[in-house]
């Protein structure tokens, strides 16, 4: 951090969480502009999203959680209760169940939660909800992402539908996603980087920017696997990623 704050560029690109952060503490007045960052806000990078106040801005690569939780109603027309499991000190995992309460909330539809601290938790979470939920959401998590082979295989092997925060989860087992395209939010970011060094703008009046669409993909392998019919509207979209 030091090296490149002693450098005096002009602008500095961070990729994830800790390197943002590190960079903000020692290049306290070189533009920085993050990416791959869940929520800006809770890593304590800018003061909002809308206005970040100070030498950070970027891109955020939190999931279309609403499109994703309308996925979920979609492939399960009568749905009421999701489960979903994450790491309790991931600052990022707790933002997303958060926005997936609020759109269940606004469904009518129960959340029941299981957190866990390691991988070896894992089974035991999934174990513990299957028999309570008609449905599994997964936020992009740290600990969830090195499982989810074996946490798809208890979900699939329960039926139980899974809808995943991001493509690998899916690559993985777990039934679909609506999820971003890092491609995607690179080039975003290459945008907000160029518009700094054109002079265009500075990261203290840049808000924060979202993919807000995302890739609908589906895994028709674990489809089969839990019997489960995806309806025509979702299929002629949807990317197969068995």
């Amino acid at each position: 951090g030091t090296r490149f704050a002693g450098a005096k560029d002009k602008l500095i690109f961070a990729v994830a969480t800790p390197a943002a952060q590190a960079m903000a503490t020692t290049a306290r007045d070189i533009p920085i502009v993050g990416t791959a960052i869940t929520d800006f806000v809770s890593a304590k990078l800018v003061k909002s999203d809308e206005a970040p106040g100070g030498n950070v801005t970027g891109v955020s690569d939190m999931g279309p959680i609403e499109k994703q939780f309308e996925l979920l109603t979609a492939l399960v027309p009568n749905l009421k209760t999701v489960g979903t499991i994450y790491n309790s000190s991931e600052i990022n995992s707790a933002v997303q169940v958060t926005r997936l309460k609020d759109a269940a909330a606004k469904a009518g539809v129960e959340v029941v939660e299981a957190t866990v601290s390691s991988v070896n938790d894992i089974q035991q979470a999934a174990a513990s909800l299957k028999d309570k939920v008609d449905a599994l959401y997964l936020p992009t998590d740290n600990v969830i992402a090195s499982a989810v082979p074996v946490l798809a295989k208890v979900v699939n092997d329960a039926k139980i539908p899974t809808v995943a925060g991001e493509i690998g989860m899916v690559e993985n087992g777990c039934l679909a996603s609506v999820s971003v395209d890092y491609y995607e939010l690179g080039k975003m970011t290459g945008e907000m980087g160029a518009d700094i060094l054109d002079g265009k703008s500075v990261p203290a009046q840049m808000p924060v920017r979202r993919q807000l669409d995302g890739e609908l993909v589906v895994n028709m392998k674990t489809a089969q696997a839990i019997g489960i019919t995806i309806p025509e509207a979702i299929l002629s979209k949807a990317k197969d990623y068995t």
